[in-house]
This record gives structure tokens, sequence and C-alpha cells, in this order.
């Protein structure tokens, strides 16, 4: 008796005469938790949390500002105004209902398709502009490539290029939140592909281990840059990783801002309450080129875009519901989003009255007193431009 079972540090395993491998998937996928449909009806003894008439009606107004956010930042890159941009086109409903479930208390570690957090939390238009036509205004003192938002303000840590770096990051601050038993939780996003990197799995077991509050919300869009998700993993999908990892998880609908709305607050509620990780697989599609260095009708069917585009857009779907309800109008649409694109542009032009960061800007804020060969390299930089000013903006005070 004493031996059928096994007594281990970590709890009791029994044994068993059978040899039997665990199955590598089960025949039937995980379900994808939805509350619309794809008309904006709310499904039949569908389980949600109830959203009031005021933030049902910010939510969608962001997300058109997000929309027409990345229609005009786009067109200005691709008129030269600013070297880089990056869309969210698909996956706005992501953006708006997850930071709508949060508080302002709770800390955000982006990947870097998640401007619309901060559109929620109050960042401006001229902020983004700033930021992205890299001008003495913007936070990062223009040292940052376009998109690469962060504000101190809004509890948002700056994005950082590398893939999935921020997500053991976002275990370390939930656990400084759990040491200071503050009342809030990090929320921190990845797309499927960043799931490929080992910080990914360095981050879901350091936070089951920590039982740290942190919700990890994963944006499967099918793609990451031309590489399909058939070529990132056999598994299904992201929400079974989680299990080994001994994580809470749920798959949701990306393209409903109910359901995303919904399972962020109660995986928020749970993380704080329960001290402990959550892991939220939002299913979507990424209507939009990867970025403006991305041609995607390369490695997909134009019509497969198209399709997404047009059915199942998240922003078209949320409208409708709030329609049904009456909240919303033909006549508030042509209001807002004539209201937002003014908003943005006036932002562009303000933002391109402002100078840019002096060059002294490239050797400062790491060092207390610089190093001897960060002063020669600034000396000889001053040098250089002084001899070939030609080749150097002349919008940069020298």
């Amino acid at each position: 008796m004493f031996w059928q079972v096994l007594d281990l540090p970590d709890g009791k395993v029994k044994f068993t005469p059978e040899m039997r491998f665990i199955s590598e998937s089960t025949t039937e996928r995980e379900s994808c938790y939805r509350v619309l449909d794809d008309n904006g009806k709310k499904i039949m003894s569908s389980n949600y949390a109830e959203v009031s008439r005021e933030v049902a009606v910010k939510m969608y107004t962001d997300m058109v500002m997000l929309q027409t956010m990345d229609t005009i930042f786009y067109e200005a890159q691709r008129q030269g105004r600013i070297s880089f941009y990056l869309t969210t086109v698909g996956e706005e409903a992501i953006n708006i209902a997850s930071a709508a479930a949060l508080t302002f208390d709770d800390i955000v570690l982006p990947q870097y398709r998640e401007p619309g957090v901060l559109i929620w939390r109050g960042f401006t238009a001229q902020e983004f502009a700033n930021q992205c036509f890299s001008n003495k205004a913007d936070y990062g003192k223009g040292r940052q490539m376009p998109i690469h938002y962060g504000s101190n303000k809004h509890n948002y840590i700056t994005v950082s290029s590398p893939i999935a770096t921020q997500l053991p990051q976002a275990v370390g601050v939930a656990y400084s939140l759990k040491m200071d038993r503050k009342d809030a939780c990090v929320v921190t996003y990845i797309g499927e592909g960043g799931t490929s990197e080992g910080d990914f799995h360095s981050a879901l077991n350091f936070a089951a281990v920590t039982e740290a509050p942190v919700v990890f919300i994963c944006r499967n869009n099918g793609w990451a840059i031309s590489t399909p998700t058939s070529d990132q993993f056999r598994s299904d999908g992201v929400v079974v990783k989680g299990r080994a990892y001994g994580i809470r998880s749920i798959r949701v609908d990306g393209n409903d801002a109910l359901a995303m709305y919904s399972a962020v607050y109660a995986a928020r509620e749970m993380a704080i309450s329960e001290q402990r990780p959550i892991l939220i697989e939002a299913l979507t599609y990424r209507v939009g080129h990867h970025s403006t260095s991305d041609d995607s009708t390369k490695y997909r069917p134009v019509d497969e875009i198209e399709r997404w585009k047009v059915e199942r857009d998240p922003v078209t779907r949320f409208r409708k519901w709030i329609e049904r309800n009456g909240w919303w109008s033909g006549e508030a649409e042509i209001e807002a989003r004539n209201s937002v694109r003014k908003q943005m542009l006036h932002a562009i032009q303000e933002t391109e009255k402002v100078e840019k960061p002096p060059v002294a800007d490239m050797f400062t804020d790491v060092y207390d007193c610089p190093p001897s060969n960060l002063v020669e390299q600034e000396k000889r930089l001053r040098e250089t431009i002084k001899r070939h000013p030609q080749d150097y903006p002349s919008d940069v005070p020298v």
C-alpha cells in the first residue's frame, strides 16, 4: 500500500502498472469565450460583466480614435514625415476593452501593438505625435523609434523592441506589488510569435512559482510578421501552455469587445484577490501589415485579409451593439470621426513646429558623471557634424 503513492516534495503522485504516454494534444480544441456574435448581437445566456453606457461609449470612441490615428500616422510615414509606424487594425477591441477593465493603478508592460491602452488612460493625440515625430517634447527625447511610447503618469512602461523581454520584467513588477500588498496587478501583452521566445516560458514559470498578480494577454493574430501559427507551434494555440506551468487560462474572442472586457475584468479580480497569474489568449487577426516595413500580401491571400476586415471588424461589431442599446447614432458617428481626425491632424501640425532634441541628449540620462569614452564620442560627433553639415539634419540643435 505504501508503494502505491510516491510522496514528493511538491505533492503525491499515484503509481500505475499501465504504460501510458500523455497525448500531444486533445482531439477537441479548447473553446473560445464570446459574448457578441459577428453582427453585434448578444448571445443568449452569455455570462459577462455589465458595462455602463458611459464606459461603452468611451470604449467605442477610443477605438475610433485608435483607427483614425493609425490611418493618419501610417500615411505620414508613407509621406516621409516619420521613419516607421505600426498599426493595430483588427485588434482595436483587445487594446481598448482590456484597458477599460483595469484601474489606473494597474501597471502595463506592453509589447508594441497596444497604444489603445494609452488612449484609454488619457494619453493625448499631441503626446502620440511628439513621440512618433521625435521632437523635443517627446518623453524619450527622440532616442526611440516611432511607436515606442511610454508614460510614467499613465503607469505604461516604455515599449522595448526586443520580443518578450517585458514578460519576466512584468512578473518582477507584479511580485513587488505583492510584497507591498498593493490593490493592483500588472498586465503585460505579447503576440503569439513571442511565445516562441524563451522569455515567455521563463515568465510563466516565474509567475506561477512566485504566485505573482500578473495577467498575461497574448494577441494570437495568426501571423508573426510572415510566419503563420502553423510554423510556430503544434499545441492548441497558446491557452494550453498556461496549464503546463500551473496557470489558470482562458481563450477569448479578441474581436469581441464585451468578451475581452469581461475576461480581463475577471482575470484582474482573480490575480489580486487570489494572488495568482492568469493567461488570456485573445484570438484575432492582424488586418494590417506587420509594420510599414512589411507587405503582407506577399505571404497571405488578399481575400483572407478583406474577409476579416469586412466581416469580423471588432469596431463595427461593438458599434452595432451600442446602437441596439440606443447609446449611439449615425449623427454621433459622423461627429466623432470628424472630431478625432481634426485632433490628429492638428497634433501633427503642432508637432512639426517643435524643434528636435539637441545632440547633447544622446549622451545624457545614463551616467551621473559621463565616462571619458562617452565624452570623447560626443566631441568627435560634434567635430564630424561641423566638418560635414550637409550630411546631418539641419533641424537638430548642435
